[in-house]
């Protein structure tokens, strides 16, 4: 049974989203305030959280900018104003997903079960193929075990999300090849018929500035414009 945190601070909307979630037999925990979810998001153990922006004493951002770094699962943040600027802050705060209000429950309950379906599929993908353990690829600075889950830069050793991850590891695997991103939000999301597309430029742009020299001009992803995305050795 998954466990979901809903921190939302209209009730009624947090319980409806709860029995939707009772129903589909996932462990369901709600907190209205802001500060008090992020404390409870450090002290047990969630496979998922479902984060309202505008919340007393502690906005959904704030929330999604400290516990990026502390835990990884996926954050899918949830908010009454669909503005892309929004949407682009959130992603590149580290959220995984972002749901507008009004949304249905169907969807809702679609894109929880595809960001949980899609973070399962990356943690066993390396123990699927042997094969894969073996292998090390590497791009001028960069270097990545993929037996370890590691990349490193200059030999220093950088912090990447899984999606991140796997972008990276994606496109270093495929040089040269311009891929567009709808090609690779459904490779790397797995979810095309439900997300948004821009999410791959944000993810693009927080990889360019964990590799790259110059990330306004960045020697190994980048941009074909019109077309998508490739990577350079």
């Amino acid at each position: 049974m998954k466990k979901v945190l809903i921190i939302e601070d209209d009730i009624t909307i947090a319980e409806g989203i709860r029995d939707f979630l009772l129903i589909e037999n996932f462990d369901v925990v709600i907190e209205t305030d802001g500060q008090i979810g992020y404390q409870l998001s450090q002290s047990e153990a969630f496979d998922l959280i479902l984060l309202d922006v505008m919340l007393p004493n502690m906005t959904g951002y704030e929330i999604c900018k400290l516990l990026r770094p502390q835990i990884d699962i996926p954050i899918l943040m949830v908010t009454a104003n669909g503005a892309d600027a929004d949407k682009i802050r959130g992603l590149g705060l580290g959220a995984d997903d972002y749901i507008p209000k009004p949304f249905s429950p169907t969807e809702l309950i679609a894109r929880i079960k595809a960001n949980l379906a899609q973070y399962e599929r990356l943690k066993s993908r390396d123990n699927e193929n042997p094969l894969k353990k073996s292998e090390t690829l590497m791009a001028g600075r960069l270097t990545a075990n993929l037996s370890a889950h590691r990349v490193c830069v200059d030999g220093r050793e950088i912090s990447l999300k899984n999606k991140e991850y796997e972008l990276l590891i994606f496109l270093m695997s495929n040089p040269d090849i311009v891929f567009s991103k709808e090609h690779l939000y459904e490779r790397i999301w797995g979810m095309d018929a439900f997300g948004d597309v821009k999410t791959v430029g944000v993810h693009i742009g927080r990889i360019r500035d964990k590799i790259e020299k110059d990330p306004q001009n960045p020697d190994h992803i980048q941009t074909v414009w019109g077309a998508g995305y490739r990577f350079k050795t």
